[in-house]
């Protein structure tokens, strides 16, 4: 069927409006200026998500296509690690077939470091042999992030393999490189790895297109670089896209890439140039089959009410209008979720610290609207013969349990989550996915614990009394349910966290990335304390 649209259509040779009308089956056929149209809305290129880990926004990826196509997002380049380093190969598929459901044009990697690093224990591993497979069968576009910057610069074998496969299929493969500078930053570059989303900073982002990376401004719910590299946009238009990493259900409701363009624009930046970020610059990168309002191209695009308030009222993809102001094209998932859980029964016992007369204690702090945190080391009472959660300076204490192997609890102290009472807890840890739980005492520690293992996964929030729980039946990652459901149930959890003292925008996202051990400075995983920086394990004591 050919359909004819009239408006303002965005004619990106030269970057403005101009009135018209677009004809169109699966791909545009013709698209014919005329200021004598009638029709006031706004007709743009379709926005893309270049960087995204959909189990983050913790439902199915159809559910998350479902909220993505209301905000005018047509395509997302997704990195499904965290489904892979529960579940391995199957997790992957299972992603796969969640998003055919939703039209949205969704285009995974290969995980290349299944786990993150040695120094965890995940589910599942993916060698070099899996990520051939992938790319053989087709199900994997392109290498997902090379979490393993040590690695690289070590030429380790296994993660010069996976580099290796992808050159061999041609795949672009993408980085993460948090600090990397100098001789460091290009011996990692120097292997092809073309993208970062980690950067901080002007200078850094500038090193590294220098070097030939293009640079993703991230915005997330734990970390939002996008407003201190915006100017990147135009200085640099053509080595810059726009990503979120990992949203979660109430931020991906609230505004998407969507709202990151109407931020620019109210900060004057050129429509055009942001425009290049959003869409013509991920679909060049990685030679996507995206439409960009082109005369042959897939009719891949959103009309919007007006550049202020930038509210999405269709969304194409294909030529089929998917979302109309109201509804979303899907059908519902029937597909069987996957998991993995085995964790240790626990005591009180088990998460008592004894101190050995040592009078310093290592600890990490929380900073702020990042991933990245500091490494303390304050004096404890060595006539003590426990160590304590120190509530009065926020010094609170945080277990991972490895989930998958019978094994005793990580134990150690962090600073910055400010809550007066009770705990929370998830087994949304990045990257390998343990239970990972913050509390003042262990009774309340231990009661979230308990609830997370009893529903196989999800996040928890115990307040001295009651639990409160948002199960997540996918690989202890994402649930069945609309973003609705999800979003509400969340935004519920996170108001309890807050309401016992955390002032923190996003919790249980910062509590997710406190086991990250590939950001600096300090982390927890499931075998002890990590200091990034040397990239090995540090003693709790001193």
């Amino acid at each position: 069927m050919i359909i004819k649209i009239c408006g303002n259509i965005y004619d990106h040779q030269f970057g403005h409006f101009r009135k018209g009308s677009i004809t169109f089956s699966e791909k545009i056929i013709s698209i014919y200026f005329d200021e004598n149209v009638v029709g006031d809305n706004f007709i743009l290129p379709g926005l893309i998500d270049s960087h995204v880990h959909i189990e983050s926004s913790m439902m199915s990826p159809v559910n998350y296509a479902n909220e993505a196509l209301r905000h005018g997002v047509v395509a997302a380049i997704a990195d499904p690690h965290e489904i892979a380093n529960v579940c391995g190969l199957s997790g992957v598929e299972y992603m796969v077939k969640s998003a055919s459901l939703s039209p949205m044009k969704i285009f995974f990697g290969a995980p290349s470091c299944v786990p993150a690093t040695s120094f965890e224990t995940s589910g599942s591993t993916l060698s070099s042999n899996e990520i051939s497979i992938l790319f053989k069968k087709n199900t994997c576009w392109h290498l997902s992030e090379v979490m393993n910057f040590p690695g690289v610069i070590a030429h380790e074998k296994d993660v010069l393999d996976k580099i290796q496969i992808a050159r061999d299929f041609y795949k672009i493969i993408d980085g993460h490189a948090p600090g990397l500078q100098a001789d460091l930053l290009k011996e990692y570059v120097s292997f092809g790895i073309s993208t970062d989303h980690e950067c901080t900073s002007i200078e850094e982002s500038k090193e590294k297109i220098e070097l030939g990376m293009k640079i993703l401004l991230r915005r997330s719910s734990a970390s939002n670089d996008f407003l201190n590299l915006m100017d990147l946009i135009s200085s640099n238009e053509d080595d810059v896209m726009l990503c979120t990493d990992d949203c979660h259900p109430d931020d991906l409701q609230n505004g998407y890439i969507d709202e990151m363009i109407k931020d620019a624009l109210q900060r004057d930046f050129p429509l055009k140039k942001l425009l290049k970020a959003a869409t013509f610059n991920p679909v060049f990168h990685y030679n996507l089959p995206v439409g960009i309002l082109n005369i042959g191209s897939f009719a891949d695009f959103i009309v919007v009410d007006c550049l202020e308030n930038f509210t999405v009222l269709e969304t194409y993809i294909n030529g089929e209008c998917v979302y109309n102001g109201n509804t979303v094209i899907s059908i519902d998932e029937k597909i069987l979720p996957v998991n993995k859980f085995f964790s240790n029964k626990l005591t009180l016992n088990d998460l008592k610290v004894l101190n050995d007369k040592h009078s310093l204690l290592n600890v990490i702090e929380i900073i702020p609207n990042s991933l990245l945190t500091n490494k303390l080391i304050l004096p404890i009472d060595i006539t003590q013969q426990y160590i304590f959660s120190d509530i009065e300076n926020d010094i609170l204490k945080i277990v991972v349990l490895n989930r998958y192997t019978k094994d005793k609890p990580s134990i150690g102290f962090i600073k910055g989550f400010g809550i007066r009472k009770g705990a929370f807890g998830s087994t949304v840890a990045h990257d390998s996915h343990n239970i990972i739980v913050v509390g003042t005492d262990d009774f309340s520690i231990l009661s979230v614990i308990n609830a997370l293992q009893q529903s196989l996964g999800g996040l928890a929030f115990f307040n001295g009394n009651t639990i409160n729980l948002l199960p997540l039946p996918i690989g202890g990652l994402m649930s069945n349910e609309s973003c609705d459901i999800v979003s509400a149930q969340y935004k519920l959890l996170t108001d309890e966290v807050k309401s016992v003292g955390c002032t923190l925008k996003s919790p249980f996202m910062t509590l997710a990335f406190m086991s990250l051990l590939v950001i600096p400075k300090l982390k927890i995983g499931d075998r002890g304390l990590f200091d990034v920086d040397s990239f090995s394990f540090t003693e709790l004591l001193m």
